[in-house]
């Protein structure tokens, strides 16, 4: 009787630490798949049109991730998150063909003194456009005219992030920024991590922020360097990208106004790689009805010393049919000048200096 005794008071024992423990932790599962039909004319030289289901992006580029935290005590937390990007038309994987290419980091998060990460994370550049960015990553955005800004992680890479009242400080610091070679733009086969070379492959950015109730402003500063066999004409650790931002958004009522600049210069291995330009956007956000959202914008890429600018235009109109579930239309167009060819959706194709007008119709559910 007393060997039951005990036996129960030890199983009851070791179900409260299991429980205290799981009450501590907390990991969940969350996704989103987002998609629908596109159409574009002059998708190719010969000025032909293409309907398809496109695999970038929608309103949202689709991923399915893992996040957890645990209480540490004290205002700290330990977390970690896994999160994999997919194409919704074939299931293959995005980011470069990474497991979780979209991030994998661990780190240490604290009430007062902010977020330390390790791994493959979003960088300084990304956050900058979150709140003034009405379009965001979206299939006709400014993506299509920097491929770079809606792919801006960083492997191999230490990150801090800080709240201070209405102020935000973050930064990261890349050893080998890219160890993806192949798998469309978010992959630039640059490593790094190389033996008696500091330079080769790094990358650092850094944030600065200030936002309140009624507008936000927040600047970044953002360098990667190259080594041999990298993409983008980087292919010495000398050679560099580099990218100031300023983003600015403004309520007037319940509408939200967004713009900002990009300035970029490439220092490539040689001439012809090389670039200099500003990128200029301006956009609104209005809610018709709770449910019913308009989103416009007008960007410009303006190449130094070069005829070759495009100009972007695109409206899209969103109705919430529940909090998870969304159903969308847009419509944009691409002036493209000189020789330049950016496609109006997002890693798509247009004919060299041909302008390219789309409609596309989707939806959107996040789990």
């Amino acid at each position: 009787m007393r060997t039951t005794i005990i036996g129960a008071v030890c199983a009851l024992f070791s179900t409260f630490c299991a429980s205290s423990a799981l009450a501590q932790s907390q990991v969940s599962i969350y996704g989103l798949i987002d998609t629908g039909v596109v159409w574009t004319n002059n998708a190719n030289n010969n000025g032909n049109s293409v309907l398809k289901i496109p695999g970038l992006s929608g309103t949202f580029p689709s991923r399915l991730g893992f996040r957890g935290a645990e209480d540490l005590g004290g205002g700290t937390q330990a977390i970690f998150a896994l999160e994999t990007g997919f194409a919704p038309d074939t299931g293959v994987m995005g980011s470069g063909n990474r497991l979780f290419g979209r991030q994998s980091y661990v780190g240490l998060k604290n009430t007062t003194y902010g977020t330390l990460t390790l791994g493959r994370q979003v960088n300084m550049t990304i956050l900058s456009g979150i709140k003034s960015d009405v379009l965001g990553p979206n299939l006709f955005s400014i993506s299509g005219l920097d491929l770079y800004l809606p792919n801006a992680r960083s492997d191999n890479a230490i990150g801090y992030l800080g709240n201070f009242s209405e102020f935000s400080v973050g930064a990261t610091y890349s050893l080998g920024r890219d160890t993806s070679a192949s798998g469309g733009p978010a992959a630039t086969g640059c490593a790094g991590e190389v033996a008696g070379n500091a330079k080769a492959c790094r990358q650092w950015t850094a944030l600065l922020g200030y936002d309140n109730k009624a507008f936000g402003v927040t600047t970044t500063y953002d360098i990667m360097y190259g080594n041999a066999g990298a993409a983008g004409g980087l292919t010495t650790s000398d050679s560099s990208d580099r990218r100031a931002t300023l983003n600015v958004y403004a309520m007037a009522g319940t509408s939200k106004i967004g713009a900002g600049v990009i300035d970029r210069k490439k220092q490539a291995a040689t001439p012809v790689n090389s670039l200099e330009s500003d990128l200029y956007y301006l956009g609104v956000s209005h809610p018709i009805t709770p449910a019913l959202v308009v989103d416009a914008q007008i960007a410009r890429l303006d190449i130094k010393n070069s005829g070759d600018d495009t100009t972007f235009g695109a409206v899209r109109l969103s109705y919430n049919l529940s909090k998870r579930t969304a159903v969308y239309s847009m419509v944009g167009h691409m002036k493209n000048s000189g020789n330049a060819a950016v496609a109006l959706d997002a890693g798509g194709t247009v004919g060299i200096g041909k302008n390219q007008s789309g409609v596309m119709a989707g939806l959107r559910h996040t789990f």
